[in-house]
């Protein structure tokens, strides 16, 4: 009786360390994950702007060339949130959202983060490099300028938002360099404008979140006002809507597309970013546009929407 007894005291000290062992991984990978950011990834869309637009869509050469440079920024993207992370450490933890990231909450260590930042990283530059020179070089500008973002320019007041809307923008050009096609400059003036609309409605959301504890959680913040970011916002707005109004009618578009009535989608355009300052404005949204192109249906089904005009409309 004893000795049975004995075999289960055992028993019962012995069953519960591999369930523990197993949670505590479980739990390091989620963090792991939740750091890399892979909801994030839907940014790297933007590479296949140049694709679509030099009518590539029907060459699989090139789309599995486009293909490949998104796992590259998938990649790379991933690598500079993980640095990003261990910057802000400090920071975030006076953030009521962002504390709960797992380096600022403590579920990963630095060290962890680092380690899938140097990992992710150097995987994708060696991947860029295999693609093509062009391209390589491009991923390394983004991954230099996010490194330097991360120490130190982003306490530089508008330097800090036009580098944030510099990634959608090196995301498009990296986009034709894969593929080894010439961009419009038109592709270029509408992704730098509607990028900066982004990022400044970012900046926009996270100072009105925060309120007067914004300079605690970013000292960058004190530089600025809903006030003043609203007029940014406003003059990259008509910036943007109209440099997309003028492209589909500038006689480039004509020379490429003959007899394409690209026009049509402009109203598309219009009504997405309506709605996006509705989720703004009204919702208090607009802090992750990941987050709120994912959640909001009616953005996203305008979105969609437009994108499905464009191919139909060029490539029928």
């Amino acid at each position: 009786m004893s000795t049975s007894r004995q075999g289960e005291g055992t028993d019962s000290l012995q069953v519960p360390l591999p369930i523990e062992s197993t949670e505590r991984q479980g739990s390091l990978i989620w963090a792991l994950v939740q750091t890399l950011r892979p909801q994030q990834w839907v940014k790297n869309g933007f590479i296949f702007a140049a694709l679509i637009f030099s009518q590539s869509l029907t060459r699989w050469d090139r789309c599995r060339q486009a293909l490949l440079a998104t796992v590259v920024f998938c990649l790379v993207s991933s690598a500079a949130y993980a640095l990003n992370d261990i910057f802000d450490a400090e920071e975030d933890r006076h953030h009521p959202i962002k504390k709960l990231r797992p380096v600022a909450s403590g579920r990963l260590s630095v060290r962890g983060a680092g380690l899938a930042a140097l990992i992710f990283g150097g995987a994708g530059l060696l991947e860029a490099w295999r693609l093509n020179t062009g391209f390589f070089e491009t991923v390394a500008a983004y991954v230099v300028v996010n490194i330097l973002y991360s120490a130190f320019l982003k306490r530089v007041p508008l330097l800090d938002v036009f580098i944030v809307a510099a990634g959608f923008l090196f995301r498009v050009i990296a986009g034709g360099l894969a593929i080894n096609v010439s961009i419009s400059p038109w592709l270029i003036v509408c992704t730098t404008l509607l990028s900066l609309f982004i990022a400044l409605s970012k900046r926009r959301h996270e100072l009105v979140l925060l309120g007067s504890h914004a300079s605690e959680h970013r000292a960058i913040l004190a530089n600025y006002t809903p006030y003043f970011l609203d007029q940014l916002i406003s003059i990259v707005t008509a910036s943007t809507v109209v440099s997309y109004a003028l492209y589909t009618l500038s006689p480039d578009v004509q020379n490429k597309f003959p007899g394409k009535r690209l026009e049509i989608t402009i109203p598309f355009v219009l009504f997405g970013i309506f709605r996006y300052l509705h989720l703004i404005h009204h919702d208090s949204q607009g802090g992750d546009p990941t987050r709120a192109l994912l959640t909001d249906p009616v953005l996203l089904s305008v979105v969609l929407s437009w994108a499905a005009c464009v191919i139909l409309i060029i490539y029928l």
